[in-house]
């Protein structure tokens, strides 16, 4: 069986470092390539050293459209402002394209859906197999205790991230205000000091931490007068947001042009 040729847009980053070496340990991919922005100093050094390895005779390069057209599948973890571009380039060469990157840029969700008609698209704000089936969870807890309990979800991050509340704690939200019918905008709590009131029965609250260099905290609070359910997962590593990702890219790999989740992945779509 031949190997999954895949290209990791913003190779040089955290991220990027975390998909190249999954990619590089696993026996049925192998790196094809991999991007940085134009003034980053990883211009035209070999990809290996990204890694700890000493030559794989690929050198970073900034040129996204070379990446997509020599690529079976596109690992992208990087800003929403590449959102528009990737979208396209997916679009053009019709290329397994999995995006994890956290938000998205004005006209992107409308690119993105545009480019799942020639592409196989995996899309999803956390990657991690563990995080995909505590939303699955956190569904089916939320679906079965309803509106008779209040919801909190913590998020906890590194001092780095900028959104709050996280996007995995957004999806978090989302499936809980899915399960209980609910409109999930008018139902979120996130900023208590401007709203000094007590909350209302269903209500969706959202509590945010950032410190120090943790990779991703995520508590789901089910609660009522008489008792507490916690459904958490903790991140103690980047890789597995990595190894998720190129799971993702086998099984999109022969799938039908189309718009996918983790949760399509996984079969958690129950």
């Amino acid at each position: 069986m031949a190997l999954l040729k895949i290209g990791v847009v913003g190779c040089a980053g955290k991220m990027g470092e975390s998909v190249l070496t999954a990619i590089n340990e696993d026996v049925d991919s192998k790196i094809i390539g991999g991007t940085e922005k134009s003034d980053s100093s990883w211009l035209g050094q070999d990809i290996g050293e990204i890694i700890g390895e000493n030559n794989l005779g690929i050198n970073v390069h900034s040129d996204a459209k070379k990446l997509f057209s020599e690529s079976d599948a596109i690992i992208d973890f990087t800003s929403t402002q590449t959102i528009y571009d990737h979208a396209e380039l997916a679009e053009k060469f019709g290329r397994v394209w999995i995006l994890g990157t956290t938000g998205t840029c004005k006209g992107g969700d409308e690119a993105i859906e545009k480019a799942s008609k020639k592409a196989a698209i995996v899309r999803a704000s956390n990657m991690s197999l563990g995080v995909n089936l505590l939303t699955f969870l956190v569904r089916k807890t939320a679906e079965g205790l309803g509106l008779d309990f209040d919801t909190e979800i913590v998020d906890f991050h590194h001092r780095q991230k900028l959104d709050a509340p996280s996007g995995t704690a957004l999806t978090l939200g989302r499936a809980i205000a899915e399960a209980r019918n609910q409109n999930h905008d008018e139902e979120i709590i996130t900023n208590r000091l401007e709203s000094r009131k007590e909350r209302k029965l269903g209500g969706i609250g959202y509590s945010s931490i950032r410190g120090g260099d943790v990779v991703g905290d995520h508590t789901v609070i089910f609660t009522n007068n008489e008792e507490r359910i916690e459904l958490t997962h903790r991140a103690s590593s980047r890789s597995i947001f990595a190894r998720g990702a190129l799971k993702a890219a086998h099984w999109a790999n022969g799938k039908p042009a189309g718009l996918y989740s983790m949760s399509d992945v996984l079969d958690l779509n129950i």
